[in-house]
This record gives structure tokens, sequence and C-alpha cells, in this order.
């Protein structure tokens, strides 16, 4: 049986623990499993799993209801004003000390200025010092009537400002609820079949309705589904290519459509009534080391940001501002980067920062890959290579469709191999149950890899935040991506791999989310895998 949900970066070791279960945006979750309703999908209700596979997805799903109550239409008016809305430091007149907790009160209202009786809204929380370049998230509590509790620890001395987002309604929840449920094909993908001078294309997706003839590409190693509508004219085997076909439009109706504004109701700020700030006395030297690296498998949060540095709570982070110092921890070793396009920032910057990596040019698409870069030098070779279906690239070629859990399985591994891996975003428009049926053959894979190579180092690259807008909420909002990172936090706790926690790393930093962070935020990540690549020696 899998553990909660370990929030911290550290090495997470092979045995199972348990802890609160907190999800990956720091809002409180249930995680006790109950009988639990979902909508058949592509025959995944008849997967054939293993009863403690059938027992950790069943207590995922279970921990991943949104306790939205079910109140009948909502007119816009009724529906949360974070404009209206407002929080309060509870004691913000004391000084506290560093380590000391936080507790902030948000009261939500709806746009008649009347207080909401309901809970089930999507909130973000940080506190902050501009100046110091500082951050850390906070973890919200639903009370279910209205009021949330906010929770801070305060890890740095001065002034600290909290900051509270209302990302979406709770009216809102309950639409992005619908469409994971009913339109999972609100994304559509297609391929092209080619012979000769006859071409075809067609509708591609793990699931595809109707009785039109398909052609089946589930993988045969890890039976991850795939099909095509089969071509009229061609046959199966002349598939050239794999594109994102597009989004479908009208989704919501046009009072569906009133919780999802810009500037009204997506990732708007919650204003304090009375001070926003408090003030933080310094503990002496060695009470602040005690604090920062003694802290249990369960810290929340797992790091902050001092001057602009990812500071884990866990974990003694080296910071890389050297191109010779990444050559130097990368020597002789062959590193394998597996994943989307947050992944991809990855190689990016490491080709862009280090002058010896030099990248190969295979004439792969651009963004998409493969991709390889060589240091002949210094012995370092440089992988990437994208997930298999469902991916929203621009054209990629079918021999190039290959699945992370098969890739892993050709890898000998050992002390001069790591291994990277980010695969989330491409999933946030499908029920819950593709992404775990993913992410557990690419875990079987990681588990096989260690056992034959224990000293092979795996990293997961959590997801992160990002701008949203009224049609990108439909399809990659941050409330279907804190679901996909709390299933890759659980799944993979006690597999023996290292997290680097995106999803912390972005909410915390004052820069605009994005989809793809700003270089300062990724120098930070790239720092956090290279200190797991190359530890400091202590």
């Amino acid at each position: 049986i899998f553990c909660c949900l370990c929030l911290s970066l550290q090495y997470l070791d092979r045995e199972t623990v348990s802890a609160i279960f907190i999800d990956s945006s720091g809002q409180f979750v249930s995680s006790q499993v109950t009988g639990i309703s979902r909508n058949p999908y592509c025959g995944y209700e008849h997967q054939t799993l293993s009863s403690q596979e059938r027992l950790e997805e069943d207590s995922l799903l279970a921990a991943l209801q949104w306790q939205v109550p079910d109140v009948g239409p909502v007119p816009f008016v009724k529906s949360t004003d974070p404009s209206s809305s407002y929080f309060v430091i509870l004691n913000s007149a004391a000084f506290f000390n560093v380590g000391s907790q936080l507790e902030v009160l948000v009261h939500v209202q709806d746009f008649e200025r009347k207080p909401k009786k309901y809970g089930g809204d999507y909130l973000q929380a940080r506190i902050h010092s501009p100046k110091l370049q500082a951050g850390a998230v906070g973890r919200v509590v639903d009370y279910q009537n209205g009021f949330y509790k906010v929770f801070f620890t305060l890890l740095w001395p001065g002034k600290v400002k909290v900051s509270v987002s209302l990302v979406h309604p709770s009216e809102g929840i309950r639409v992005l609820q619908h469409l994971q449920e009913e339109k999972p094909d609100r994304v559509y993908f297609k391929s092209l079949f080619r012979s000769g001078r006859i071409s075809e294309t067609t509708e591609c997706n793990v699931c595809l309705p109707g009785s039109l003839p398909l052609c089946n590409f589930t993988d045969l190693y890890t039976g991850e589904p795939w099909f095509c509508f089969k071509p009229k004219k061609l046959p199966c085997s002349s598939r050239i290519n794999h594109f994102k076909g597009g989004y479908l439009k009208g989704l919501l109706t046009a009072s569906e459509s009133a919780f999802f504004q810009s500037g009204v109701n997506i990732k708007m700020p919650i204003n304090s009534n009375g001070p926003d700030w408090v003030t933080v006395i310094p503990r002496r030297i060695k009470e602040t080391n005690n604090l920062e690296l003694s802290q249990g498998s369960g810290t929340f949060p797992s790091g902050y940001y001092y001057k602009d540095q990812w500071r884990p709570r866990k974990f003694k982070m080296r910071q890389f501002n050297d191109p010779d110092n990444i050559t130097e921890c990368l020597q002789r070793k062959v590193v394998h980067l597996f994943g989307d396009s947050t992944i991809r920032q990855w190689f990016e910057y490491l080709t862009t920062f280090v002058p010896d990596l030099v990248e190969f040019n295979l004439g792969s698409p651009k963004n998409v890959g493969p991709f390889l870069a060589v240091d002949q030098k210094h012995n370092i070779l440089l992988k990437y290579r994208c997930h298999g279906p469902p991916i929203r690239f621009t054209t990629v070629f079918s021999s190039e469709l290959h699945y992370v859990a098969n890739e892993l399985n050709g890898i000998v591994g050992g002390k001069n191999t790591v291994v990277a891996i980010a695969v989330w975003s491409h999933f946030s428009t499908f029920p819950l149950e593709v992404y775990i049926r993913r992410l557990r053959n690419i875990r079987r894979a990681v588990v096989q890899l260690l056992d034959r190579s224990p000293k092979t180092v795996v990293v997961i690259r959590t997801a992160n935040a990002q701008e949203l807008g009224p049609e990108v909420s439909l399809f990659n909002s941050d409330w279907y991506n804190f679901q996909l990172d709390t299933i890759l936090r659980r799944m993979f706790s006690g597999v023996g791999v290292y997290l680097v926690d995106a999803w912390e790393m972005t909410l915390a930093h004052y820069l605009p989310h994005k989809l793809h962070p700003d270089e300062v935020i990724v120098k930070n990540q790239l720092d956090m895998f290279l200190s797991f690549v190359c530890p400091l020696e202590t």
C-alpha cells in the first residue's frame, strides 16, 4: 500500500511512510478511501489490476474528490467574488519568530457582498518579502462554510507579506469537473497516413467514439491505448506522424462562461481586511540550522526562496553558478531527460549555459526532438526525448513516439547514469485514470531500473502552476494540474527517486506563473537536480 504524500525535495527512501495528506498546492485533501462513483471511460474500469493496484487507484481517486456541494445551478452574482472576499491575519500585531506558524482566515463572499455558506473554491497562498526576493507557499484548509484557513511557516526574518488568490470559484470547479469526466476529447489529435501519392489524415485519441473502423496503436509492452480512425484507402501501417489537431470550441454555456473571466474570477487577488504583513524576528544561528535541516518526512512547505535562491528544508542545495561546476558534476555521465516541454527547458538551459555541451543536430523538428548534446572532452552525453501520446506537440514522426517506460527498460543504468522525468501537462484534459495508468507503467520501469542498477540517479520533476485565461482554464487549469501533481507525488513516494518541487518553486516565486517558467526558476530547478546528482560531501 503506497504511502501518503511526501512534499519534501529529499531523497525518498523505499520504505512506506505515512503522513497527513496535503495536496501539492497546500490545500488540505481528505485521504480516506470511500466508495466513489466514476463515469466509465474507454474500458478503464475493466483494467486488469492487482488488488494492491486497485486499492491504490481507489485511494487516489477518493483522496482527490473535491468537496463542492451540489447546490444546483448558481447564478453568477451568487458565485465567489474575490474583490469582496477578504482575509485576516490572526494575531497580526504580535511579533513572530522564524519557525513560527502564521494563521490567516479567509472569508469568501459573492458579488452581492453576501457571505458564502459553502466551500470548494480553489485558492493559492504565499508569504513573501519583495526586498529579500523571498517567498514560500501556504497550506489551505477548506471548512466548507465559506471560511478557509491558511497555515504558513515563517522561514526568514523581516517584514513578511501575505498574498491570497482565488484561482477558480467553486462554481467554476464544478464546470471543470464536468469537462474532465464528460469531455475528455476536448483536445483532439491527428495522424497523417501516406503511401506513394495517396495521403489521408484521421483523428486519433486515447478513446474514439462511434463504430467507424479503427487503427489500434496500443503499445504492446505497456498496454497504453491509442487509436486512430482507419483511413478509407490506406492501411494502418502507413501512419507517418502524430500532431495536435486542436481544441474543441463552444464547451460552455453563457452562464458557465461567467465563472471564467479574466480580471474577474480567474487567479484574482483576495485583499486583506487589516494588515497584510507581520514582523518576523530572527532566531539564533544554531536554532535556524536545526529548523531547516531537522524536519520530518512530511515537511511543508518543502522549501522557500531567499535572495532568489531556492532553499530546500530537507536538503542542502548547491549553487551551480559557473558552467565549469556543471561540467565537473556531469563528467563521464549519460543524462536522459524524458517527458514534456517543461523538462525540455532543462536541455535548453544546459546547452545554452554550458559552452562545452554542444548540441548534435539530429534534424529533429524544433521543440519536438529527440535532441542530443555532447561534450567529448569531458565525456558527457545529454539526451532529450518526449513522452508517448497523448502529447500536444506539432508533428512528431510515428517512429519517434516512444513511451517513457519502454525507454527506461532499455537503459542499463549505473553510477554514471542519470534519468529525469516530467510527465504531466498533456494529461490535464483526461480522466485521472489515464494518468494513473501512465505513471504506473513508468513507476514499474523505474523500480526495475533501480533494482538492476541501484546507483542510478532518478529524478522526477513535478508539475507547475501557469498563466490562466478563460480558454486555457478549460484545458490546462492549475486545478487539473494540482490533481496530476498530487497523484505523481503519491505514486512515487517510497520508490527511491528524488523530487524537484517545481510546483512550489513557481507558486512561491514573485514572477508571474508560466507553463514554461522564467530562467531564474529553471536555474533553481537545475541547481536542485544537479545537487541530487552531485551532492555536497557531508
